[in-house]
């Protein structure tokens, strides 16, 4: 499993107090507006907005904000965010990707910067990093949401559209396939009637970096910082989430 959905497991078991709920679910009415804004409000012919919905359906948002959000991102006085992504490093030499939405680009490049230099870390330029990842399809899916169906059989069904690595633990199930495979593998996952926390694309490091567990506690100090600042959907990263990191992170 990669280091973001490690952690990402890690933040659903210490559980979600309001205040990070009410982010998280901040970030999916961002996603939600640019969805509409680029495809509409029907979900049926807007394949973005139809993941948005899955993702808020994965994080419990009330249906009645998801239907007020759709409906408030096909209004003219919707708010008009632009996509934006910086790249950096952390300590330790760990390479950082943002990815965020934002109505005010020089407020959240300020922003990250400022967290960037307050823990250690090194924004750097556009494109310097892009290199270290690759763009995968990820879902994550809850165990019991497979049922009694046999798990060698629904892994070769998953492969033959496209999974390339399948990581199975009492807790979540990661699937991973090739970008151009994502919207094959959702489909087969909607024919199974299989209905993923979260599925999107992410970005997935070519290669990891382990540190001892204070050198990388500093890494997830700025990790965290970047995860709550508003203009914020993603950060991701190339440190290892070693076992030892994990029940540290825990506690």
């Amino acid at each position: 499993m990669s280091g973001h959905n490690k952690w990402s497991t890690i933040k659903r078991k210490k559980g979600a107090a309001d205040a990070k709920r009410g982010k998280i679910f901040t970030k999916i009415i961002k996603e939600i507006t640019i969805s509409v804004r680029e495809g509409g409000t029907d979900p049926a012919g807007n394949a973005r907005l139809r993941l948005a919905i899955q993702n808020a359906k994965g994080v419990n948002m009330p249906k009645d904000n998801i239907e007020r959000a759709i409906k408030k991102a096909g209004g003219s006085d919707a708010e008009a965010y632009n996509e934006i992504t910086y790249e950096g490093y952390g300590p330790n030499g760990i390479a950082v990707f943002v990815e965020g939405l934002t109505d005010n680009t020089n407020r959240t490049l300020s922003s990250i910067r400022f967290i960037f230099s307050k823990y250690n870390g090194t924004l750097g330029p556009n494109g310097s990093l892009t290199f270290l990842f690759d763009r995968k399809g990820v879902f994550t899916i809850n165990p019991e949401d497979v049922g009694s169906r046999d798990m060698e059989s629904l892994e070769l069904e998953l492969i033959d559209a496209g999974a390339e690595d399948i990581e199975t633990d009492e807790d979540i199930i990661t699937v991973t396939c090739a970008m151009d495979d994502f919207g094959n593998l959702n489909r087969k996952l909607e024919e199974l009637e299989i209905e993923p926390d979260e599925a999107k694309l992410q970005r997935v490091p070519k290669d990891t970096k382990t540190l001892d567990v204070e050198s990388a506690r500093k890494v997830m100090r700025l990790i965290e910082a970047l995860e709550d600042d508003d203009d914020v959907q993603a950060v991701y990263h190339n440190l290892e989430i070693t076992d030892e990191l994990a029940r540290a992170l825990e506690e």
